[in-house]
């Protein structure tokens, strides 16, 4: 039959996987390797995550002065100033961050949030669509926005 037949090769295959990784066929080439955080980013995170949003945009205004392809760092740097009362002057910062990386996940919810803040629900929808095409199987920044858009529709107004 031919189970049998098939299973000492999946066996096989299986024994096989870990030589490969350990001869080194899976790590990527030295040049795709993540390149090491930078401090001033870490820092700014943390700060981010403490909510000292004002602290943390001159440490991000340096990472992307150094680094001017971080779409994760215009992402935290458009949150940062929309957290820090500045919607409006957030939204730059979003659509460079989506300019560098038109499927960056965060960028796409979070530009939508600040919409959401300046009445502007359409372009909010927008987003959440592109979320939708973008998360198959479902992800937290669609989930995280659909809720911010029903709770808008709801009447309860987006605050930082």
């Amino acid at each position: 039959m031919r189970p049998t037949l098939l299973a000492p090769a999946t066996a096989l295959l299986l024994a096989l996987a870990p030589m490969a990784f350990a001869a080194g066929g899976a790590d990527p080439a030295p040049s795709q390797q993540a390149k090491p955080a930078d401090p001033n980013f870490t820092r700014a995170k943390a700060m981010i995550e403490a909510r000292d949003y004002r602290g943390a945009l001159p440490l991000l205004q340096q990472v992307v002065a150094k680094d001017p392809k971080n779409a994760d760092a215009y992402n935290l740097l458009g949150f940062a100033t929309r957290s820090s009362g500045d919607p409006n002057g957030s939204l730059q910062y979003y659509q460079y961050a989506l300019s560098l990386d038109p499927r960056h996940l965060g960028a796409h919810e979070y530009i939508g949030e600040a919409y959401l803040m300046l009445g502007r629900l359409q372009e909010a929808e927008q987003h959440l669509a592109r979320l939708d095409s973008l998360c198959v199987f479902g992800c937290s920044e669609y989930r995280m926005l659909k809720a911010a858009v029903a709770n808008y529709k709801a009447g309860k107004r987006p605050t930082n």
